[in-house]
């Protein structure tokens, strides 16, 4: 499979080297074509792996991640191109945070979310979200936390959600431990749970944490 990750931060070489290691085919975007992360990533990652800009990416991959802030996710899916997105399977890891004068705000929040957002100004993508509710080591490696943790999906296209399911699972989530939260509009519950995660990550002192939903028999 062909894979376009876009965004050049920690999420997205994670992200982009797991599905290199799997044996897929990932260019790596970026605003430009040479950007430095994004170069040395692709010289360190070997056979598989590629750089270009956000276009040239999304151009290239068969499914798109998006792996850059929610607040700038629109603007790099559009320099990304629309005709490179519609019909394509859209993987959103975004989370909408920004911190202001030492505090963390997030922009939109409970009566909207990038990943409704993103549906909405590309309506021929396929946009699931899933994975922004831990940290970028344990979306590719979920034995980094002990139990029955789960990861959620959210998305309109059920075909997609099972497209995303199956790539889980090849991180190493099994799909019962995936749980579908049902259309994109509760991409705002997953989206407003970053708070919590940032204080929990205060109380445990590391990032390899998660939650995990018990049901009554």
């Amino acid at each position: 499979m062909r894979y376009a990750v876009l965004g050049t931060g920690d999420v997205g070489r994670t992200l982009a080297g797991k599905l290199v290691e799997l044996g897929h085919e990932v260019t790596l975007g970026s605003r430009t074509k040479d950007n430095a992360a994004a170069v040395e990533w692709a010289d360190s990652s070997g056979p598989g792996a590629s750089h270009g800009t956000f276009a040239e990416a999304a151009a290239f991959g068969e499914v798109i991640v998006n792996a850059v802030g929610g607040r700038v996710a629109l603007t790099v899916l559009r320099a990304a191109g629309e005709e490179h997105l519609d019909g394509k399977v859209l993987l959103d890891v975004s989370n909408p945070m920004e911190f202001e004068e030492g505090e963390l705000r997030l922009s939109p929040v409970e009566s909207d979310s990038v990943g409704e957002q993103i549906q909405r100004a590309f309506p021929r993508a396929r946009v699931v979200k899933s994975l922004n509710t831990v940290n970028c080591l344990v979306m590719v490696d979920p034995a980094r936390v002990p139990g029955e943790h789960q990861i959620f999906v959210s998305g309109d296209d059920a075909s997609a959600k099972e497209q995303v399911t199956a790539l889980l699972g090849e991180f190493g989530w099994p799909a019962h431990r995936v749980l579908d939260l049902g259309g994109i509009r509760t991409a705002r519950a997953v989206e407003m749970y970053l708070p919590l995660w940032l204080g929990l990550f205060q109380g445990v002192g590391h990032p390899d944490f998660n939650v995990e939903v018990r049901r009554a028999r």
